[in-house]
């Protein structure tokens, strides 16, 4: 386990904020589970987390009357913090091969008999959504190249007390299917995105395709997702000066920046060179803010 650090980066168009960071429990991997506030059911298989900082005290939830009977015991861990966040990773195979993601073969998949059918899905689903959970992420992989997608987000989006229905993707498949998965009930869109130069995208995913991420980004905006969260893993000498161009994608758009820390795992050549602290991010990007006044 380790933490990824997040620096968000949004509405520049309305005067500039940075919203402070955040530290999220990841299993280290091709994947990465999700951690503070959420459960995760990884590669199709259930996959508790417990969080280890930043508690808060129980007897202060305990006091709060809004939860008093809507969080099941089972979703308040040690700390006394409420899960309410269960992130869904619908499948193991992506369409990209990215360098800090995988090797360029791809990894082992799981025979398919062993992960979670759509019927199973739904339903452990619901029995979060019953125990107290009200937001859903759908990952991967990728969920797109999922065949039944927008039937488990039909199905999902229905799950009385869900809030919100949301997806991180890499964009490749995604405007196509917005449409209709916008009709299924799709509320929230994290798009992956490294880099605005094709040459370095097709570099870094070892695949073709920039154009298709940016043509779903516009698309998620003309589909009236607001905000489109944009995430950018950032990686010294490779995209560290592209910083500044991302920022400038929220000037006049309902765009957000997430500039996540590089992280290490087994398989993706870590070294800490390639490593940019939120901190110098966030240097860089007041940096630039003055510039401009």
């Amino acid at each position: 386990m380790m933490r990824r650090c997040v620096l968000k980066v949004v509405n520049w168009h309305l005067g500039f904020k940075i919203s402070s960071f955040s530290l999220v429990d990841c299993e280290v991997g091709s994947y990465y589970a999700s951690g503070y506030k959420c459960h995760g059911l990884i590669g199709g298989h259930l996959h508790g987390l417990l969080p280890r900082a930043y508690a808060t005290a129980f007897a202060k939830l305990s006091e709060d009357p809004r939860h008093a009977n809507s969080v099941s015991d089972m979703l308040i861990d040690s700390f006394g913090r409420m899960h309410t966040y269960l992130r869904i990773s619908l499948t193991e195979r992506c369409n990209l091969r990215c360098q800090y993601c995988m090797p360029a073969e791809g990894v082992e998949l799981t025979p398919n008999p062993k992960l979670l059918s759509q019927n199973e899905i739904v339903h452990l689903a619901n029995l979060f959504v019953s125990s107290g959970v009200d937001k859903i992420r759908l990952t991967g992989g990728e969920p797109t190249v999922r065949k039944d997608i927008e039937e488990i987000c039909l199905r999902l989006s229905k799950l009385k007390g869900l809030k919100t229905l949301a997806m991180t993707t890499n964009g490749i498949a995604l405007a196509r299917k917005l449409p209709r998965l916008k009709e299924c009930g799709l509320t929230s869109i994290n798009i992956s995105l490294d880099t605005l130069v094709p040459a370095k995208f097709e570099f870094m995913t070892r695949r073709k395709g920039h154009e298709k991420v940016m043509e779903s980004i516009n698309a998620a905006i003309d589909r009236g997702y607001n905000p489109v969260k944009v995430n950018c893993v950032v990686m010294r000498g490779f995209n560290d000066d592209e910083i500044c161009d991302f920022i400038e994608l929220t000037r006049d758009k309902p765009i957000n920046i997430r500039f996540i820390e590089f992280m290490p795992f087994d398989g993706n050549v870590w070294n800490v060179k390639k490593l940019v602290p939120y901190s110098e991010m966030l240097d860089i990007v007041v940096r630039e803010r003055s510039l401009q006044n």
